[in-house]
């Protein structure tokens, strides 16, 4: 475990960003389960690092266990929900991290850059921090629109598309040689983002489901009701199926999944 500087932590539950992990950070840890497959493409990203940074860790997912991984999370909602055979995560924010320059391998963050306040200044500190690659499983803001969801709730939709940020924002304030590639997204994959269930429709009908994807949060009641009601006619009427049941069968989906990597 990387030695603190003595910066002051926040003391709040603290959900840093711009969603309230206090109220919907509950159903975490049962419906963001790691899939393996992902975790083998950022462990891969990570090479041959011994200390790893894991930046907006919620509850620990995809961090390597052979590794000797520090964490970082504002929220104590999702420190909370953290296993005990994982380390207790540093109560801090990205765009403050309080370790000295060049103290990790490599660092990482999945599923959290579009949480900070200031993503051009959160990636500079990781960069600051980090002696080898900087690895960030995020989505291509460009492609959520791809999804069958935004038939259904292009509110929810929308929303993605303006708090994930842009691959040529994350590539300029990392710096260095910055790459970026589409993962695929397995048919029954284990962690439930939105395009997870890209097969499976049925599964957004559960609350705590779309609790555990942080752009409900943003999107009124009314919303909610209209998805809720709008797929289940589809999917008693067949319709759903009818246009997208292709997708059941379909053994990986393609869709705004990437893996960005920074080497310094």
């Amino acid at each position: 475990m990387a030695t603190l500087t003595g910066m002051e932590q926040r003391t709040s539950d603290g959900s840093a960003g711009d969603a309230d992990y206090a109220v919907i950070g509950t159903s975490y840890a049962g419906y963001r389960q790691p899939d393996p497959r992902l975790a083998a493409a950022i462990t891969a990203a990570l090479g041959d690092a011994r200390s790893v940074l894991n930046v907006g860790a919620g509850t620990g997912s995809y961090e390597p266990v052979d590794r000797d991984v520090t964490a970082v999370e504002p929220s104590a909602a999702m420190r909370a929900q953290r296993p005990p055979q994982l380390p207790s995560a540093v109560d801090a924010t990205a765009e403050d991290l309080p370790f000295q320059d060049a103290t990790f391998d490599a660092s990482m963050a999945t599923f959290s850059v579009h949480q900070w306040q200031d993503v051009e200044a959160g990636l500079r500190e990781m960069r600051r921090v980090t002696r080898g690659p900087v690895v960030i499983l995020t989505c291509d803001p460009r492609l959520v629109d791809r999804f069958w969801l935004t038939e259904y709730a292009p509110e929810v939709i929308s929303t993605e598309a303006r708090r994930y940020p842009a691959l040529g924002v994350l590539a300029s304030a990392l710096g260095g040689r910055t790459t970026s590639r589409s993962i695929p997204i397995p048919l029954d994959c284990t962690d439930g983002f939105h395009e997870s269930y890209y097969g499976r429709p049925e599964a957004l009908l559960d609350p705590h489901a779309r609790l555990s994807c942080s752009a409900w949060s943003f999107v009124p009641d009314e919303v909610r009701d209209r998805f809720v009601r709008e797929l289940r006619r589809d999917l008693d009427s067949g319709a759903w199926d009818e246009k997208h049941g292709a997708l059941r069968s379909l053994p990986a989906y393609e869709g705004s999944l990437v893996l960005v990597v920074s080497e310094r």
